[in-house]
């Protein structure tokens, strides 16, 4: 089993930045996907950014350029970087993690809907 504890949410103005770490707790070793996912009220889970054990990363367009996913294997912690926040970023944000089977490739975007170990979510809200 995997636990992942995110942290970091709150609220701040548009334009602003917030750091989510996410800590990572039981049997776990680098071959993982890890990923950020946000759920918008009344809207599905969506993947915004991801890692794979190579530490090649993937970002929805609406976050390019503005969110960076990066991890720190010997401290087990999973981070984002959300800079020039926009209104339209407030959600419940989750971490999560899925064994990387097929190292090298396009996995862990190939099962973005189906990672297997999540969060409790944390809330970020961004005013105008």
């Amino acid at each position: 089993q995997v636990q992942l504890v995110e942290s970091g949410g709150g609220s701040v103005q548009a334009g602003g930045s917030l750091r989510l770490t996410c800590t990572v707790s039981g049997y776990y070793n680098r071959n993982f996907c890890m990923a950020w996912f946000r759920q918008l009220p009344g809207h599905k889970r969506a993947g915004v950014a991801i890692i794979d054990s190579d530490g090649l990363t993937n970002y929805a367009d609406s976050v390019k350029g503005r969110f960076t996913i990066s991890q720190d294997n010997a401290k087990k912690t999973l981070y984002l970087q959300m800079n020039n926040l926009k209104p339209e970023d407030s959600a419940i944000y989750y971490c999560a993690a899925e064994a990387e089977l097929e190292l090298g490739g396009t996995y862990c975007i190939r099962h973005l809907d189906n990672y297997t170990y999540w969060g409790q979510g944390t809330q970020v809200t961004v005013s105008s």
